[in-house]
């Protein structure tokens, strides 16, 4: 098993070897391929890809939302050091909720629209918690509250459809956090809201981290948003690993084809009238991803198969910072390539 990062005894979360495949017709193909990664109190944790990468996969796996009639989960997924995938599914629901809480990408669709935003919150501690009525009521107040929503009293009320989407992402986090729990999980929390909201939404997160001192899972493929919250950031390609290291590693010195790629296509200042970067290509299908050599080679075709390892493993090219497959050492961006060739320079680099 390849260790991505050093564990500790005190993680909130560790992940060993964790595989999820979804069946197809009549095989399982695997859209999490032997993922190990851990989560610390008190940190953002943010998994980064495109559509496709697994990191959904990965969310789903954590709070054991998957339907195991068409999904295999295997590898161990310990919680504080107990093996989720062990226990029965009244002891995780016993945990999720109250030790695991979720944050869903699209709360319109995840909120209850014929139950009263206060009544959905009080639900989760109705399950979780001894609290009388007048305790609930004031807690989940008290909640409303800490999440920035104005006038408690009347959205307690109120119905999912009478609020905001930023509203309702508010009442989502209020919920997830509701019972206190040690783990967070939030499934790209921001994609549906504008850029002054999500900015709100990221702000409140890290703040009720910070005052609770849980870990966050940030499932997210905007790496403005890593940027902004992450402490710690884990590149998906393919259902692998590809790069793991601290933020500020990540962003001043890249290592991965892929992650060089996502950075290059984000906008900036500095490329301001100038055609943004496009990784060509597209994730590959369960079905056609490469399982025995680089997967993300097919997207960059410039480079040699030569650079590329067979069975490729994560390395700890410095302290922390791990990239699978030696073509890290050999990359460079197509349009690099042609420019010095028509001067004469081409080489590699």
């Amino acid at each position: 098993m390849e260790e991505a990062y050093t564990l500790s005894s005190e993680s909130v979360l560790e992940i060993k070897g964790l595989t999820v495949s979804f069946r197809i017709k009549d095989e399982y193909y695997p859209a999490v391929d032997h993922l190990d990664l851990t989560v610390n109190p008190n940190e953002v944790l943010a998994v980064v890809g495109e559509s496709g990468c697994g990191k959904s996969a990965l969310a789903l796996s954590i709070a054991q939302l998957h339907d195991l009639e068409r999904t295999r989960v295997q590898g161990q997924i310990l919680f504080k050091g107990t093996d989720l995938n062990r226990l029965s599914t009244g002891q995780i629901n016993k945990i999720r909720g109250a030790g695991i809480g979720m944050i869903f990408q699209d709360p319109l669709t995840a909120l209850n629209p014929l139950m009263s935003i206060g009544k959905q919150i009080e639900e989760n501690l109705d399950y979780h918690t001894a609290l009388s009525t007048k305790q609930k009521k004031a807690r989940v107040l008290e909640l409303l509250e800490s999440v920035d929503i104005p006038n408690p009293v009347r959205v307690y009320d109120q119905y999912p459809h009478e609020l905001s989407g930023g509203m309702r992402q508010r009442v989502m986090i209020a919920i997830a956090i509701a019972c206190r729990p040690a783990l967070i999980i939030a499934d790209e929390p921001t994609t549906a809201l504008d850029v002054t909201i999500q900015s709100q939404i990221l702000d409140l997160l890290k703040q009720l981290q910070q005052e609770t001192g849980s870990g966050i899972i940030l499932i997210t493929h905007d790496l403005g948003v890593v940027a902004e919250v992450a402490d710690r950031v884990v590149v998906m390609y393919a259902g692998e690993i590809v790069e793991s290291a601290n933020v500020f590693e990540l962003f001043r010195q890249p290592q991965h084809p892929y992650t060089r790629s996502l950075l290059a296509s984000m906008p900036g200042s500095d490329t301001k009238g100038e055609p943004l970067h496009v990784i060509g290509g597209i994730v590959p299908s369960l079905q056609n991803i490469p399982r025995n050599s680089c997967r993300f080679a097919p997207r960059i075709p410039w480079i040699q198969h030569e650079a590329h390892e067979d069975h490729p493993h994560l390395s700890e090219v410095s302290p922390g910072h791990w990239v699978r497959c030696t073509c890290y050492h050999h990359f460079h961006f197509e349009d690099e390539a042609k420019g010095e060739a028509a001067h004469g320079t081409a080489g590699a680099k």
